[in-house]
């Protein structure tokens, strides 16, 4: 729980704090520091519009009973774990990102000394980096309530890690490894989303949605009890269910299998551009 917290808070706040960073060290470079304050604007519209999605999930979520409940996680859960795919594709295509976002706000410097009007684009590029790191935060969040909880700590701990990283990696003349940052998240983030989709797949299922087909493939929960201290921590961060079905059980297998599959092919392409 205070892992898959601090993995989440921790992966998504690192994307804004890049972002967020290499904008600041291009206005510094470049001496346009009178954008600065769009840049802050930029931030605290994304947390607040963070918050308020919060707020509407919460909302929503809330106001559902009985099998409307059960259908809704399901898809939440499934939804959550098809962003945190696209996430760790995202990861896997990464090699430089610095040189990209630099590229983006270089190109509304050059408009906004043309007129006032294009700095409104500067506040949109972190508007929208701020905001959809928040926003995929929420749902992780909300599906993550429904299998193992989220922990406050963990959140925490992994956003003030985050912010860390972004900072050392320009403060400190980009030395730190991002690649193999990524690298070691993307895998421990598909165990998360593969567990997701389980997850999903039997809210579904308890929802009649997905037929049951075979209940309980084995039942390891007088071994070790997926609701106790150490079956918690393995159903929260792997997915683990001490009885699932055949269905979820195959859906489990089937998005690893798929994952791993274009994690290798892309993970492959660089080597073969060297030979």
């Amino acid at each position: 729980m205070v892992f898959s917290s601090f993995l989440i808070t921790s992966r998504e706040t690192l994307e804004a704090a890049l972002v967020v960073g290499v904008v600041m060290a291009y206005l510094t470079r470049t001496n346009n520091h009178q954008y600065k304050k769009t840049v802050y604007y930029g931030i605290l519209a994304g947390i607040v519009l963070s918050i308020l999605s919060a707020f509407i999930f919460t909302f929503f979520a809330g106001g559902f009973e009985g099998r409307a409940e059960e259908i809704f996680e399901g898809f939440t859960m499934i939804f959550a774990s098809v962003l945190l795919t696209t996430m760790i594709l995202w990861m896997m295509k990464q090699r430089n990102i610095a040189q990209q976002i630099e590229g983006k706000v270089a190109s509304h410097i050059a408009k906004a000394s043309y007129s006032n009007t294009y700095a409104l684009g500067l506040f949109v590029l972190i508007l929208v980096a701020v905001l959809r790191e928040g926003v995929e935060t929420v749902i992780f969040f909300g599906a993550l309530s429904y299998t193992s909880g989220i922990s406050f700590i963990g959140a925490t701990l992994g956003i003030i890690t985050a912010i860390a990283i972004g900072y050392m990696f320009f403060v400190g003349s980009r030395k730190i490894n991002l690649k193999k940052f990524f690298t070691i998240s993307s895998i421990l983030l598909i165990l998360i989303a593969a567990g997701l989709v389980a997850h999903g797949v039997h809210e579904l299922q308890e929802a009649a949605l997905i037929p049951m087909g075979v209940e309980h493939v084995w039942d390891m929960n007088s071994i070790l009890d997926e609701n106790g201290i150490f079956g918690s921590f393995l159903k929260g961060l792997f997915g683990y269910n001490g009885n699932p079905s055949l269905i979820e059980l195959l859906a489990y297998a089937v998005y690893l299998a798929g994952i791993f599959y274009i994690y290798h092919r892309l993970s492959s392409v660089p080597k073969k551009a060297k030979n």
